[in-house]
């Protein structure tokens, strides 16, 4: 049974490359301030980030949102906990979060939480520890500080106001249920919502096509595999202060966060290209298209699957 399991291993070291999967945000500040985290939570941190921006909630709330989970679940949206509490937030049925359905669904469960956090008078200038604690009622109230770096670092690449800093390995799960452009369409729209995503501007395998009410706007065509998603709001900053820049590198990032689960091969954006599986996993400088092309880039986040 040894023997098995070091072979084991060593298969795994050798399709890997000795790198374990998971992912990686950095700071932009260039100081060497880093958070490894898995794909699994990436998806999450996602979605809690892309539901906060949904609602126009700030980046602090963002930060809080992301080191309560984090301290609650570990950012692993578990089934269990103390007494009845389930999911991301550890959030309670019998104390009136939600039906354990709602609550073991990710993008509710971030969305009951802000909607508790807009409540506490002047959040964003308390400590994030008072401001989790105020929300959650926990027994430990002074442990969500430890994770306010984490949650920080998170919070500005998953919001889009540092550039470039989120990447991921990108290697597919083979145990995911849906993949290619519809997946992830409907991804998207799980997490930001129709009218934050201003789903109508978007485009998936390259024709947007209409589908009824109340269904997405837009379907795959058969041979597509690109989503083409517009960052442009109409007006050039949102009802958070957070302009088209930011927007666009948070739909970037969301999708390297999800290129595991959603089998995404290539995400650009502003004229930078993440691509699954590379030998680094960084954002590198796309191959030039010309002023034209460089000013198109910058308008849409294009993200191509693996079928």
């Amino acid at each position: 049974m040894v023997l098995c399991g070091v072979a084991a291993y060593l298969v795994v070291q050798y399709v890997t490359g000795g790198r374990p999967r998971g992912c990686t945000v950095v700071s932009a500040s260039g100081d060497g301030t880093s958070y490894e985290f898995t794909p699994e939570q990436a998806v999450n941190a996602a979605t809690i980030a892309a539901v906060g921006t949904g609602r126009h909630m700030p980046e602090r709330a963002v930060s809080i949102a992301l080191a309560t989970a984090i301290q609650e679940s570990g950012l692993h949206n578990i089934e269990h906990g103390d007494r009845d509490s389930l999911g991301l937030f550890q959030q309670r049925p019998s104390q009136g979060w939600g039906t354990e359905q709602q609550i073991m669904d990710p993008a509710y469960a971030a969305g009951i939480f802000y909607a508790h956090l807009a409540k506490v008078p002047d959040y964003t200038d308390l400590p994030l520890t008072v401001a989790a604690q105020r929300v959650q009622r926990s027994g430990y109230p002074e442990a969500y500080a430890k994770h306010e770096p984490d949650a920080t670092l998170l919070a500005a690449a998953l919001t889009g106001t540092a550039a470039a800093t989120l990447t991921c390995d990108g290697h597919p799960d083979a145990k995911a249920t849906a993949t290619g452009p519809d997946a992830v369409r409907a991804a998207l729209v799980r997490d930001f919502g129709r009218d934050a995503l201003q789903e109508t501007g978007a485009e998936v395998g390259g024709t947007p096509v209409p589908s009824p009410s109340p269904s997405p706007s837009v379907t795959a065509t058969a041979q597509g595999r690109t989503v083409t998603v517009p960052v442009s709001q109409g007006a050039k900053v949102d009802a958070t202060g957070r302009g088209e820049q930011e927007r666009g590198w948070q739909l970037a990032h969301w999708a390297v966060a999800n290129s595991s689960a959603l089998h995404i091969q290539r995400v650009s954006y502003a004229g930078r290209q993440w691509t699954a599986g590379s030998d680094d996993g960084q954002w590198e400088k796309a191959a030039s298209d010309g002023a034209d092309g460089a000013a198109q880039s910058a308008k849409a986040v294009r993200i191509v699957t693996g079928q």
